[in-house]
């Protein structure tokens, strides 16, 4: 069995070899687009937080459960959070659909607005 594993290793090397390119030249390995890319994951994930948590504040505003200054305090935190993550979009480049990952067969991660 070792041998199998080790054979079709091998025989991928051989294979991006004998094409001129190595498995390392097929890479993208910019440090500038790295960072691009990191940075855009992790804007996908906080905004898909901030999505969850402003609805979760939606909820508890229509609810009644807050008083007016926890409201006020929401709603600011909110705000700066969207100021915040379209200062480092346009710092990197990035539009808001940018962050939005297609899930194939189950649509997109975040909804449309």
């Amino acid at each position: 069995m070792t041998s199998q594993r080790g054979a079709s290793r091998g025989t991928s090397h051989q294979d991006a070899s004998r094409r001129g390119t190595s498995p390392r030249a097929r890479l993208d390995l910019e440090p500038d687009t790295v960072e691009r890319d990191l940075v855009k994951l992790v804007l996908t994930v906080v905004e898909l937080l901030r999505q969850l948590m402003e609805r979760q504040a939606l909820r508890r505003f229509d609810e009644g459960g807050l008083s007016e200054e926890q409201e006020e305090r929401i709603g600011l935190t909110l705000m700066l959070l969207d100021e915040r993550m379209t200062e480092l979009r346009e710092r990197y480049g990035l539009r808001p659909e940018d962050l939005n990952l297609d899930l194939g067969p189950l649509g997109p991660l975040l909804p449309r607005e």
